[in-house]
């Protein structure tokens, strides 16, 4: 369940301005509430925030792009905003015209592959004057990522080699810094996953939290149990799965499901009792989830950590390399 913001009465002003020769696509809106919601359309924090090889690298990155490779982003940008789609359709396409033509409509490429997205001709594309056209071309990479089922659940890299059918699947990731800080420089979205910072004032405590607490409380001292679910022994994610359907919410088993499918996000600062907090080998890559376990506040959480050690209570600490970024609101 992700979080959506009504925005049917939002209607938002595109508009290009170009200083120094580059192009800086700008929400004309003044309303606040509306900039925010069409920032957070469609909240992805499941495949994100994503800062693969962090901010620093995606902004050192934008820095070596020169005007014209900086245009295509605008464009890709603006397209993406006309046609009302979320920030993370434009980061798809950022990824693979950087992948694959290094943002240039390229008059030529490998057999009859041509510009930004090297599409081409003899696969049914478009024309050569069509797919070297920036404008057919970010259109046509469009219409094809909305065929894809299941587009907006996946890593943009991912999408990206689904569009493009690659022999080098994951070098789209690659991108994933610079695409992200673009959205924010040129497209003035700071939050490319669309949950943003503040995401938790949008997000009402779950009803369920004090049931689901009380639960696991209960089950303080009990041994730890790879896949137990109770009623003497638990894993870190059969607990929580009990402790919610005691107040009536399910989840998924295992703990990247969790993460993924279940419940509402939010950034994990903002966490309030009852969330779930995740810990990832990969943080960029939800699938590499490992461990969750429940907030209480007052920097504490309870979990079943491993085997040999029993249900507890623990300290967090924020900082910590494997922490996602986001929590879980079960029953939102």
């Amino acid at each position: 369940m992700r979080l959506f913001l009504l925005i049917s009465a939002v209607v938002a002003v595109i508009a290009i301005v170009v200083t120094s020769g580059v192009a800086t696509v700008v929400n004309n809106s003044t309303n606040e509430q509306a900039h925010l919601a069409i920032a957070r359309v469609g909240c992805t924090a499941s495949i994100g925030p994503w800062d693969s090889g962090g901010a620093d690298k995606g902004r050192q990155d934008a820095s070596r792009l020169n005007d014209e490779q900086r245009n295509i982003v605008a464009r890709i940008i603006s397209i993406g905003q006309e046609r009302k789609l979320p920030p993370l359709a434009w980061q798809v396409a950022i990824q693979a015209g950087m992948t694959e033509s290094g943002l240039r409509p390229l008059n030529y490429g490998d057999r009859d592959s041509l510009g930004i997205f090297q599409m081409r001709p003899s696969m049914g594309w478009g024309t050569p004057a069509q797919v070297t056209d920036p404008t057919y071309a970010i259109n046509k990479f469009y219409d094809v990522m909305l065929k894809l089922p299941d587009w907006e659940t996946r890593r943009p890299g991912d999408t990206a080699q689904n569009v493009e059918r690659s022999a080098f699947p994951d070098r789209y990731h690659n991108w994933e810094a610079m695409a992200a800080f673009l959205l924010g420089e040129l497209g003035n979205v700071q939050d490319p996953a669309g949950c943003g910072s503040g995401a938790g004032q949008f997000l009402v405590a779950s009803a369920a939290a004090s049931t689901a607490i009380d639960f696991t409380k209960q089950q303080l001292g009990e041994p730890y149990l790879w896949g137990g679910n109770g009623p003497d022994a638990w894993d870190c994610s059969g607990i929580l799965v009990k402790a919610f359907a005691a107040a009536g919410i399910k989840i998924p088993r295992v703990a990247n499901d969790q993460y993924r499918k279940g419940g509402a996000f939010l950034p994990v600062r903002d966490a309030q009792p009852g969330d779930l907090l995740f810990w990832a080998y990969d943080r960029s890559n939800p699938e590499t989830v490992h461990h969750v376990g429940m907030y209480l506040g007052n920097n504490e959480y309870i979990h079943a950590p491993q085997t040999g050690d029993v249900v507890k209570i623990s300290k967090i600490n924020w900082d910590y390399a494997e922490l996602m970024p986001q929590a879980v609101r079960p029953g939102v």
